[in-house]
């Protein structure tokens, strides 16, 4: 997989999960198993989060070579500190197993583009 391939995949994963938090955020915690967000607002900001960084993968697609830093501060960073915070918030919190999906995509998403941008480098 290239760079580029990954920002798309990214960008729509992201999409996908950001349009879902600022529309629809209380019925994604009940299908996950989770109360109601309260406030709202917190679940509509991280959709908005969420949103951004699809759209800067969206951008880094159009030059992935030449955005790199926009891959290791997304891709390795962002979605490894989450998939991280998301095994920790269930080990130590109880949050709902089924969050830890979140932690397997975006630990793979981590992952993978780690490994692109140091294949890269070489």
């Amino acid at each position: 997989m290239s760079l580029r391939a990954l920002a798309v995949v990214s960008a729509i994963y992201d999409l996908g999960l950001g349009v879902t938090m600022l529309f629809l955020a209380p019925t994604m915690a009940r299908l996950f198993g989770a109360p109601d967000p309260t406030p709202l607002l917190n679940a509509q900001l991280n959709g908005v989060f969420a949103s951004s960084l699809a759209v800067g993968y969206f951008w880094a697609a159009g030059d992935a070579e030449a955005r790199r830093g926009y891959f290791w501060a997304a891709g390795v960073y962002a979605k490894g500190l989450g998939a991280a915070l998301f095994v920790w918030d269930h080990f130590t919190q109880g949050s709902p197993a089924a969050f830890l999906t979140f932690a397997a995509i975006d630990g793979t998403l981590a992952v993978l583009t780690l490994v692109l941008l140091l294949r890269a480098s070489k």
